[in-house]
C-alpha cells in the first residue's frame, strides 16, 4: 500500500513542496500506523489504507491535483497518535496478553485543523482544500460546517467519502 500512495502522490501533486512532504511522511509512522483504535482499520497499516480508500472514493478514479491532495492527506493528525499497549485477555480458559492501540496524542490541535496545520508545513493549501481537509469530519455541532459546506463543497463532497470509505469500504473489527 505504501508503495500505491507514493505513486498515486508522485503522478498527482506536482506542488512545491510534496517531496519535502512524503520524505516526512516516509519518517513518521503513516504507512504502519492504524485508522483507528478499534473501530475503522484497526490494524497495522490501517491509516494508509484508509487515505487510499478515500482517494478511491472521492476521485472516482479520475483524480485532479485538488482531490487526491485532500483525499490522501486529510488524516495526517493521526500521524505519531496511536502507540500499541497489551491487555490481558482470556482465551480457551487462559489468560494471555493481547496488543491494541490506544491515542497518546503529543499534539492536541484538533482534527481536520490538525491535518491543515501538518501539511501547511511543507506545502500550501488552497482555500478550498484547507477547508475540505478542515471540515471533512462533519461536526454538525460546529455552526461554521454547514458554511464550509455551502461555500466549498469539495468539503461536503471529502466528508461523504470519508464516512463511504469507512463504513462502506472497510470492516469494523473491534481491533
Amino acid at each position: 500500500m505504501k508503495e500505491k500512495f507514493l505513486t498515486l502522490c508522485r503522478e498527482n501533486i506536482h506542488r512545491e513542496g510534496i517531496d519535502k512532504l512524503l520524505a516526512w511522511l516516509e519518517k513518521s509512522d503513516f504507512f504502519t500506523a492504524p485508522a483507528s483504535t478499534r473501530f475503522h482499520g484497526a490494524h497495522e497499516g490501517g491509516l494508509v489504507e484508509h487515505s487510499l480508500n478515500v482517494y478511491s472514493e472521492l476521485t472516482q478514479d479520475n483524480p485532479t491535483e485538488t482531490t487526491a491532495i485532500v483525499s490522501l492527506f486529510h488524516d495526517l493528525c493521526k500521524i505519531d497518535f496511536y502507540t500499541v499497549s497489551t491487555r490481558n485477555v482470556k482465551e480457551n480458559g487462559i489468560w494471555v496478553q493481547k496488543p491494541y492501540y490506544t491515542v497518546d496524542d503529543k499534539f492536541p490541535y484538533g482534527h481536520g485543523e490538525k491535518s491543515v496545520f501538518m501539511i501547511e508545513r511543507f506545502m500550501r493549501l488552497t482555500n478550498e482544500e484547507a477547508f475540505a481537509i478542515r471540515f471533512h469530519m462533519g461536526e454538525y455541532n460546529d455552526p461554521n460546517t454547514g458554511k464550509a459546506f455551502e461555500k466549498y463543497p469539495l468539503a461536503l463532497l471529502l466528508h461523504q467519502a470519508d464516512e463511504r470509505a469507512t463504513f462502506l469500504m472497510e470492516a469494523r473489527d473491534g481491533g
